[in-house]
């Protein structure tokens, strides 16, 4: 397990620099299996380095795409790929570690087409807004999957949300609600960043 200070989502890139000996003797195992994969759960409070953190108990499994390594630290770049549940904590040995339980993967209905265009368009209007205040980490732009449940995880990765908003994302129990969630929060993070004085 990866504690973190962000929220990864299923079918979401997760670019890592890791540094820490607990971590680096995790990557060492993990890295023996097929396919190397770990779980990234957000920190509820505390800090990244270290341990002692309190985590929350929803996460996703990160599976390693890219990796390479100097004498210092190891550059690896991973993808989510479903969630998990966890259902215990074990003792540090001397990376974190839990028993989870896998969650169910959403499903996917053609009825929501026009929730996800939709839901698509408030994302893309508002990451064009923001960026004319800030620099983002994604583009307004950014191409996504042609596949609808991937597409509709990664609306939710690439909108400019706050972390305890991701984390309400990501315990999302339909793709209904997944998208509808989106959707609201794109759309009040529009209505923020127009003010009052850009008018309605």
């Amino acid at each position: 397990m990866f504690p973190l200070g962000t929220v990864l989502f299923p079918y979401m890139p997760l670019p890592l620099r890791v540094f820490e000996n607990r971590y680096l003797v995790m990557l060492s195992r993990i890295l023996t299996a097929e396919p190397a994969e770990f779980g990234v759960v957000l920190i509820e409070q505390g800090q990244e380095v270290g341990g002692g953190e309190q985590r929350f108990s929803i996460g996703t499994v990160a599976q390693i795409t890219q990796l390479d390594a100097t004498d210092e630290f190891v550059v690896l770049v991973a993808e989510g790929e479903r969630r998990f549940e966890v259902l215990e904590w074990l003792d540090e040995n001397p990376y974190p570690s839990a028993v989870i339980r896998e969650l169910a993967e959403l499903e996917w209905a053609e009825e929501l087409n026009p929730l996800l265009a939709e839901t698509e368009d408030a994302v893309r209007r508002v990451l064009r807004l923001a960026s004319e205040f800030d620099e983002l980490l994604w583009s307004p732009d950014v191409e996504l999957s042609s596949e609808p449940i991937a597409a509709a995880w990664q609306l939710a990765g690439i909108s400019p949300v706050a972390p305890l908003d991701q984390m309400a994302l990501l315990r999302s129990r339909s793709t209904f609600e997944l998208l509808t969630s989106v959707l609201d929060l794109a759309s009040a993070a529009e209505q923020s960043l127009r003010g009052p004085w850009l008018g309605e």
